[in-house]
């Protein structure tokens, strides 16, 4: 098992392990990559205000999400192509999250198929869902799915186009040749390989591929065509939140997909409390972007998510340690969970309330 300090030292760990062009990959975000680092500067501007005395020797970090019972309030979203940073890829990121009995949410583009994955462990899994210009990719997606056991679908929004990814741009970056789309025949994945010219074949991919023309009409088609729940997931404003649940979600995560689509958008944790309100309890709200601490989650969770997802330090736990890895990151968020609520005061994580937030100072 991984010997983990904090998750930001695993991150130049991996990167000696990576090829730089992967690494900018990962890494990286849209172009002043300004979204990306207020992802985490915005968590310095919460304050916590702990309580004492509160009989927190017996404390319990489990939860449900979407009915679900998990150990902890912490998920792995969905990321694709992780054969960059690990042999058995997507399958290894499946073993290690269900070592920590919590949710993994499989990636469209991963590059093990969702059968694969789905067969990796008896752990709840859901799945993450582009929708394409050809519905019938879709449609066939969706069915697999849910044949393949997955609990629900997550349908990523906020990727109309590609954002302006300037690192995968300098590099002309594509997916090596050994790496296949795991969901799809071999010719579809030759997009990646090879592209058109300079700059990313990914984003190449993207805009020929995915279907820009999406409305809320989709999600209740997307709704209609479903035997397992529906999460739509890129959620920033608190009135998209409350159309996605009009239009049949039965969960939202606020992200801004890591800082890697619109810069300078906010951080999903800035816009948390309003989307919560908005929502008033007809749905489930989730939350990723920049989580790194213990104390992040337990922020997260006093703004009124129910739980939250954990991105880039599964990929370097994956790249240095496979599914261990992946489970080593994991121990170590629960591990500063479970310290920090001792020490604000919270027994079981119902316990973080709002009142917990002494200050957002500049997010108002």
């Amino acid at each position: 098992m991984l010997d983990i300090l904090n998750l930001d030292c695993l991150e130049a760990l991996a990167r000696e392990r990576l090829e730089p062009t992967a690494y900018d990959y990962m890494a990286g975000g849209a172009a002043d990559e300004w979204t990306l680092g207020e992802n985490r500067a915005a968590f310095q501007r919460i304050q916590l205000l702990p309580r004492m005395l509160r009989g927190v020797a017996d404390r319990s970090l489990a939860t449900t999400v979407l009915g679900t019972p998990v150990s902890m309030p912490v998920l792995v979203p969905p990321m694709g192509f992780q054969g960059l940073c690990h042999g058995d890829a997507e399958v290894a990121t499946a073993r290690g999250t269900a070592a920590e009995d919590t949710i993994y949410c499989a990636s469209t583009v991963s590059n093990r198929s969702l059968e694969q994955i789905a067969a990796a462990s008896n752990a709840a899994k859901w799945f993450q869902l582009y929708v394409y210009r050809d519905r019938e990719i879709t449609r066939d997606l969706v069915a697999r799915a849910t044949a393949a056991g997955f609990r629900a679908l997550c349908l990523t929004v906020d990727t109309p186009l590609a954002g302006h990814r300037e690192r995968d741009r300098r590099n002309s970056y594509r997916m090596p040749a050994h790496l296949e789309l795991g969901n799809f025949p071999h010719a579809h994945s030759t997009q990646h390989h090879e592209g058109a010219g300079r700059g990313s074949s990914l984003a190449q991919y993207i805009n020929a591929q995915w279907d820009p023309g999406l409305t809320w009409a989709d999600v209740e088609w997307l709704r209609s065509i479903a035997r397992i729940p529906v999460i739509v997931k890129g959620v920033m404003a608190p009135a998209d939140a409350v159309l996605a649940i009009e239009h049949g979600a039965s969960a939202v995560i606020v992200s801004n997909h890591g800082g890697r689509q619109l810069d300078t958008v906010p951080a999903p944790i800035t816009v948390l409390r309003d989307v919560v309100r908005a929502v008033g309890g007809r749905a489930e709200v989730l939350v990723d972007g920049g989580f790194r601490r213990g104390t992040d989650v337990l922020k997260a969770l006093a703004l009124g998510a129910r739980a939250v997802l954990v991105g880039r330090p599964i990929l370097w736990g994956l790249t240095l340690d496979g599914a261990d890895g992946v489970r080593a990151v994991l121990r170590h968020l629960r591990e500063e969970l479970d310290l920090a609520m001792a020490l604000a005061g919270c027994a079981t994580v119902d316990a973080a309330t709002p009142d917990l937030i002494y200050s957002m100072r500049g997010t108002d």
